[in-house]
């Protein structure tokens, strides 16, 4: 993709991007030293994580691992490929959880398509792309009965439950007194335990 800042780019602009297939995209995946998204036939690198972000996200594996234990359900980092087969979306969430056996994309034995929930940890460089687009994309996974979105530099966790109607219902948990619920896992976890280690930015959001 052109980038406007540099000399000749209305010449780079003009000469067209071939688009790539699926299959092409995960081979090209296979063997890259870094993870891509994959959209419309448009690779997309991802960007790199804060110190912050990744104890969040670290906090979250760490808990929900010993709580799920014994459960029909398990969680899966973001090195776990995930395919929004309506959409054709190829991502990598901060957390997928899979209640059940988990099933995998067909051209792809390693992509997983039916997460029961879906954890994503705010960045600055992220959030409107978490908030809008890509959680548009996740709501075409008949299997998904919530998005999480947690913040990294101030103690909240906002919840989107799936409800009968297709529609989704917003609760947030905020603060570091309380705890925050799974309401598809039946699992809480303390916001101190999410949160543990994190320095915030703002030493005033923790209440």
């Amino acid at each position: 993709m052109a980038n406007d800042k540099y000399a000749g780019a209305d010449v780079v602009s003009a000469i067209p991007k071939r688009q790539l297939s699926e299959e092409e995209y995960l081979e090209l995946e296979r063997l890259a030293p870094h993870k891509s998204e994959f959209y419309r036939g448009d690779m997309f690198a991802m960007a790199g994580a804060s110190r912050e972000h990744n104890t969040v996200k670290e906090n979250l594996i760490g808990e929900l691992y010993g709580r799920l234990k014994g459960l029909p359900c398990r969680t899966y980092s973001s090195d776990q490929r995930l395919h929004v087969d309506p959409t054709g979306l190829y991502t990598y969430p901060d957390i997928l959880i899979v209640c059940g056996e988990p099933q995998y994309d067909a051209k792809d034995r390693d992509t997983i398509t039916n997460p029961t929930a879906i954890i994503e940890v705010l960045s600055p460089s992220t959030e409107k792309y978490d908030r809008g687009a890509k959680f548009r994309q996740y709501q075409q996974l008949a299997s998904l009965k919530e998005y999480i979105l947690v913040s990294h530099d101030e103690p909240l966790c906002e919840r989107f439950v799936r409800q009968d109607d297709g529609s989704w219902n917003l609760t947030s948990a905020t603060g570091l007194t309380g705890s925050f619920t799974f309401q598809s896992l039946a699992v809480s976890i303390p916001m101190t335990d999410i949160f543990r280690d994190v320095e915030f930015s703002d030493p005033t959001r923790k209440n």
